[in-house]
C-alpha cells in the first residue's frame, strides 16, 4: 500500500509529455513516475561492493573517534578545555603555542 506522498516542480515540457505516455499506456501519471524512479534507482544505486567498502573505512577511522564523559552538565560548553585535559592526561605536558 502506497502511504507516501513526493511533490515535485517540472517543466511544461515535461508534465505534458509525462501525461501523454501515461495516457497512452492507459497507466497513472504516477505509475510511470515510480516506474522512471524505479529504474533509476537500479541503474544508480550503491552496490554491495561499496558498502563493504564504506564498512572497511568506517572500521579504519573507528579508532579515531572519542567522547567526553561525565556527570558535568556544562560539558558541553567546556569542550575545549575537557579535550586539551584528556590530551594532557594521554600524552603528557601541554606544548606551548
Amino acid at each position: 500500500m502506497k502511504t507516501e506522498v513526493y511533490s515535485l516542480r517540472l517543466s511544461p515540457g515535461l508534465k505534458a509529455d509525462l501525461q501523454r505516455v501515461a495516457r497512452r499506456r492507459k497507466i497513472p501519471v504516477s505509475k510511470v513516475l515510480e516506474t522512471a524512479a524505479r529504474e533509476w534507482l537500479e541503474r544508480n544505486a550503491v552496490s554491495l561492493e561499496d558498502d563493504e567498502e564504506q564498512k572497511r573505512l568506517h572500521a579504519k577511522v573507528r579508532k579515531f573517534f572519542g567522547r567526553i564523559t561525565g556527570d558535568n552538565p556544562r560539558r558541553s560548553e567546556m569542550v575545549s578545555q575537557l579535550v586539551l585535559e584528556s590530551l594532557e592526561k594521554k600524552y603528557g605536558r601541554r606544548r606551548s603555542r
